[in-house]
């Protein structure tokens, strides 16, 4: 790759102006250190974090790997451990570890490889429209018009060698099995690339989620009445909203079973409808409140 290429790349991402400190999660992996490359290129004043989940054996030594990385590139460095123990969703309780470790500004390395495989994922969960809008473009995820082929790309331009995770290929994670299995039979069925257009929806559908987010915010979630009175989908939103924020997660939205359970006490069908976590909605003079868990 050369260096005007690089720069062509460079300008397809959204890192903040030049001289503006980042923080960059970087694993080690090729997106992660073309995260750290393009950042320095983009003239910010990079910190390179890695954290150590304690999963694999020698996982320190791959701290010490991205720390030669960010000394080559001129970066700083941190190292922060977040051990998770081996069990039953590994993958989500590492992920959500590393976040709580790193700072809450961090730059991530995903790409549009990552959004499409999330579309597809959420699709299998049975997500709706914000699920299908898949990672949200934003500071924080500055590569996401990047393909994977050029964050390898990248890596080797500047020198450095990815780490290469062996967890990438267990067919037991869900995701891999998007990965090397159904996106490529995706592509030969459509004869084509289809990141590009699943990325393409996944922006159609964002800004369709946004506009209905932006109308639902003239319902009052408590009021029962307004709330079934008004265009189903806005309702639900509104329901969600006010669930989300009420809640001591908001990392996972209500499921679709939940609000169809408010908008039933919002229309009078039921007194009150559990929503998780302990928690109920009840009605009383059509007004519509949240109950903490007994005890």
């Amino acid at each position: 790759m050369t260096a005007f290429d690089r720069g062509d790349l460079l300008a397809r991402c959204t890192f903040p102006l030049q001289g503006t400190a980042v923080d960059c999660a970087v694993s080690g992996g090729p997106d992660s250190l073309a995260l750290l490359v393009l950042a320095v290129d983009a003239g910010c004043v990079v910190t390179a974090w890695h954290v150590d989940h304690g999963l694999r054996p020698g996982s320190a030594a791959e701290a010490d790997g991205v720390a030669r990385a960010a000394t080559q590139m001129g970066a700083g460095f941190e190292s922060v451990r977040a051990h998770v123990a081996p069990g039953p969703n590994l993958e989500a309780r590492a992920r959500a570890a590393r976040y709580a470790s790193l700072p809450p500004d961090a730059l991530t390395g995903h790409t549009a490889d990552d959004l499409a495989e999330t579309v597809l994922l959420n699709v299998l969960r049975g997500a709706a429209i914000d699920g299908l809008a898949a990672i949200r473009p934003g500071a924080r995820r500055p590569l996401l018009a990047l393909r994977r082929a050029e964050t390898a790309a990248v890596c080797a331009e500047a020198g450095l060698v990815p780490l290469q995770d062996p967890s990438n290929d267990d067919p037991a994670i869900r995701r891999n099995r998007v990965r090397h299995e159904l996106l490529p039979l995706l592509a030969d069925i459509g004869q084509r690339d289809v990141v590009p257009v699943l990325a393409r929806q996944a922006a159609l559908l964002a800004g369709d989620a946004a506009l209905l987010d932006a109308l639902a915010l003239d319902i009052d979630p408590c009021d029962g009445r307004a709330l079934a009175a008004a265009p189903q989908p806005l309702a639900r939103r509104a329901i969600r909203r006010w669930l989300r924020e009420t809640a001591d997660d908001e990392r996972h939205p209500p499921d679709a079973a939940t609000v169809e359970r408010v908008l039933a006490v919002a229309r009078g069908d039921a007194v009150a409808a559990e929503v998780g976590g302990g928690r109920r909605v009840a009605r009383t003079n059509g007004r519509l409140r949240l109950e903490a868990p007994s005890g």
